[in-house]
């Protein structure tokens, strides 16, 4: 359902560090990708399709120079990128990263909201 948070990402300077650092406090699993320069976070149960029990979102992290910004950033689910950053950019936003593809999963991009904070957005693949 669109609007959601829907996922987080963790930039890093030291991969190794903060994978170290994520799992061993929270228990998290961590994957690394390195093929495509991204390492998957599960925080909770998950089958194939995401999270099996509600109130909670999995993640990513990756490394601060590819990251969108400096901080860690929430994704919002969406039914269209494109048609969401163009309300953003009348609501007073502006886009930083446009719609890009995330292997066949889906699509991702990010703007920056009114106050200077960067968020993500999410888009399913059909």
């Amino acid at each position: 359902m669109a609007g959601r948070v829907v996922h987080f990402e963790v930039p890093f300077d030291d991969g190794d560090r903060a994978r170290s650092f994520y799992a061993r406090a929270f228990d998290w699993q961590i994957v690394e990708m390195p093929e495509m320069g991204y390492t998957m976070v599960t925080t909770g149960p998950s089958g194939d399709t995401g999270p099996t029990e509600s109130a909670f979102i999995n993640g990513g992290m990756l490394s601060r120079t590819d990251a969108a910004t400096r901080g860690p950033v929430l994704a919002v689910d969406v039914d269209s990128i494109d048609a969401t950053l163009s309300r953003i950019g009348e609501l007073g936003g502006a886009t930083v990263v446009g719609r890009t593809p995330v292997g066949d999963m889906g699509f991702a991009a990010y703007f920056t909201d009114p106050e200077g904070n960067v968020m993500g957005l999410w888009e399913t693949a059909a």
